[in-house]
């Protein structure tokens, strides 16, 4: 469990974004030659590319989590005295928590439906709960990567670094 847990918090994120993104760029430019230069295309690459897309788009927000790097105001943080900042920071993360717990949860019934209703994609053939399934396991990840944000700042100001 704890070798789980160092893989997916060390590596699962950039090798799934860069992996997948690599695959979505390769499978893109093969469609465009199948198409251009042969005249004939492959019929399930375009499809393949989107849900690879929403996916992507759903861990590199756990990704952005992971390294503090969403988008937030600085400019109206930077303004406030320090114990102001970090009470900001502690509202954030406590809303922020709270809404990637919700919408996990909102999320993960609402696929639980997709899949039993056996709805499969137009092209591929595929399940489209395991598309939709991107958006439960994305905010869980990103629940995830809040919890561990405020347990290191927790850790920062028990050993006297903040």
């Amino acid at each position: 469990m704890k070798r789980l847990l160092q893989v997916l918090d060390d590596y699962f994120e950039e090798y799934f974004l860069v992996g997948t993104l690599s695959f979505s760029v390769l499978l893109i430019f093969a469609q465009v030659v199948m198409r251009y230069v042969f005249r004939n295309s492959v019929f399930w690459s375009e499809e393949l590319a989107r849900y690879l897309f929403i996916w992507q788009a759903w861990i590199a927000s756990s990704f952005a989590t992971k390294h503090s790097r969403h988008i937030n105001l600085d400019v109206v943080v930077n303004l406030c005295p320090s114990n102001v900042k970090k009470i900001l920071f502690w509202i954030a993360h406590i809303i922020w928590l709270s809404f990637t717990l919700y919408m996990t949860w909102k999320s993960a019934g609402l696929t639980s439906t997709i899949f039993s209703r056996r709805t499969v994609s137009a092209a591929m053939q595929i399940r489209m709960g395991w598309v939709y399934l991107a958006v439960p396991f994305g905010c869980a990840m990103m629940s995830f990567r809040l919890v561990q944000n405020m347990a290191s700042k927790l850790r920062e100001k028990r050993e006297g670094v903040v």
